[in-house]
């Protein structure tokens, strides 16, 4: 089986998704490519599921503060 489309997939997932984290963490506005609405970073301190999310929740990425 031929797993390099899946591959590029995941990878750009993941490279788009940590541009994504880099820029709210330097208090850049994002905005979720779904429904374009401002993304916002929640915190430990501020949420029990710390992560990156819109409010209609299209885009919602978990973070692990360790």
């Amino acid at each position: 089986m031929d797993f390099s489309a899946l591959n590029k997939s995941s990878a750009k997932s993941f490279n788009d998704q940590k541009a994504t984290i880099k820029k709210l963490m330097q208090g850049r506005a994002v905005t979720c490519p779904i429904c374009k609405q401002n993304i916002r970073l929640f915190l430990p301190q501020q949420s029990a599921n710390p992560g990156a999310r819109c409010d209609k929740g299209c885009t919602d990425i978990a973070l692990d503060f360790a």
